[in-house]
């Protein structure tokens, strides 16, 4: 009986853990077709692309800045320059900006949630 009441607690406690899940988290097709996985941790979030010509490559990292909006670092996998980075989550889409010189000059894209 006392196994049945620990298994039970246990499923409980990691169901709950996954419904407080931030809702940036988990896989995001990227405007260039590879798949990022953005994971909480340390009290932020990391960015990792998981598909592609650079899978493994930690591409960013970022804090809840406001509703739905994340303040950062993003680096372009390609150039491996880092950018002042915000992203904004609407629904199943997520608006990504990297940005130079005080957000004078910056880029954006939209990834959406697998």
């Amino acid at each position: 009986m006392f196994r049945k009441a620990s298994l039970a607690l246990a499923a409980t406690l990691i169901m709950a853990g996954a419904a407080w899940a931030d809702p940036i988290e988990g896989n995001w097709k990227t405007q260039s077709g590879a798949t990022a996985a953005i994971a909480g941790g340390g009290g932020g979030f990391s960015i990792t692309l998981q598909s592609g010509k650079f899978a493994g490559k930690r591409i960013g990292s970022f804090k809840v800045s406001g509703a739905n909006k994340y303040a950062g670092s993003i680096t372009d996998p390609e150039t491996d320059k880092t950018y002042a980075g915000k992203a904004s989550l609407s629904g199943a889409s997520l608006k990504m900006s990297g940005c130079v010189l005080g957000g004078l000059i910056c880029k954006s894209q939209t990834w959406h949630k697998l």
